[in-house]
């Protein structure tokens, strides 16, 4: 499939999606994020592919923002519509994807592309990277999850300083917080992120859809039930076979 703003690639069960409007700091605008779901839902339902790596073209940003001159003269109800559409069909969509999803973050996530970074199941950032929460400067919230996805990640406290100042934070501190996990330099980013999604694609994906549900699930009351239940259920599977099998046999599983 073809994309005006998104270029896509698998190699290995490995798929790149990488957002691709530089001239714009790769800013999320509705073709944008109308392009990123189509794309995470076609990756997802692709057997070929087992993890996603999401990333922004050049080196200056992941994604910089929203844009703004989208909804600068928004009203009360559009800016709702604007806010559940953005989270029911990209966010939302990225958080519940059975397929992990890796933010390898190059330069600026601000605004909606930190939220579309923490969407994701975990995140890999370049030294350069610097992120941040700067809606209140506008005189918005952020509304693409990030007063929820944020605390969840680092705590309340030092959620709420981010949100309430609006500042952006360096790669360092962003490892600090926990925002990130790991660093590495602007040229080994993508090689890293690829790596470690490799890595992944060598283990069941079976195992990988019901742990991505099970830790989705690890700040409610039902977390632990669902944890058992995703536990239980996969006694019965080929891959639960295969993996037993294979550590008997002290060999490499054979994951399909």
């Amino acid at each position: 499939m073809e994309y005006n703003y998104m270029l896509v690639s698998v190699v290995e069960r490995v798929a790149l999606v990488t957002v691709n409007r530089p001239a714009s700091l790769n800013a999320l605008n509705k073709e944008t994020i109308a392009e990123l779901s189509e794309a995470v839902s076609s990756l997802e339902a692709d057997a070929n592919v087992r993890a996603i790596v999401l990333t922004g073209s050049g080196e200056k940003a992941f994604v910089a923002g929203a844009d703004i001159k989208e909804f600068a003269d928004f009203d009360v109800t559009q800016g709702e519509i604007l806010a559940r559409h953005g989270q029911e069909t990209l966010f939302n969509r990225i958080e519940n994807c059975s397929k992990p999803i890796i933010a390898a973050i190059n330069g600026f996530a601000l605004g909606g592309g930190l939220e579309l970074a923490l969407a994701c199941h975990f995140r890999i950032a370049s030294t350069n990277a610097r992120v941040g929460l700067p809606e209140v400067t506008l005189g918005l919230i952020p509304g693409y999850g990030g007063t929820q996805r944020l605390p969840q990640l680092i705590g309340k406290g030092a959620a709420a300083q981010m949100i309430f100042t609006g500042e952006m934070v360096g790669a360092e501190r962003a490892l600090e917080l926990g925002i990130v996990n790991e660093l590495v330099a602007p040229e080994e980013l993508l090689d890293r992120a690829i790596k470690i999604a490799s890595k992944i694609v060598s283990n069941s994906g079976t195992a990988i859809a019901n742990a991505i549900a099970a830790l989705n699930k690890s700040n409610v009351p039902e977390g632990f039930d669902m944890e058992i239940r995703a536990f239980g259920n996969l006694f019965d599977t080929d891959d639960f076979r295969e993996g037993t099998s294979a550590f008997m046999e002290k060999r490499k599983p054979r994951f399909q």
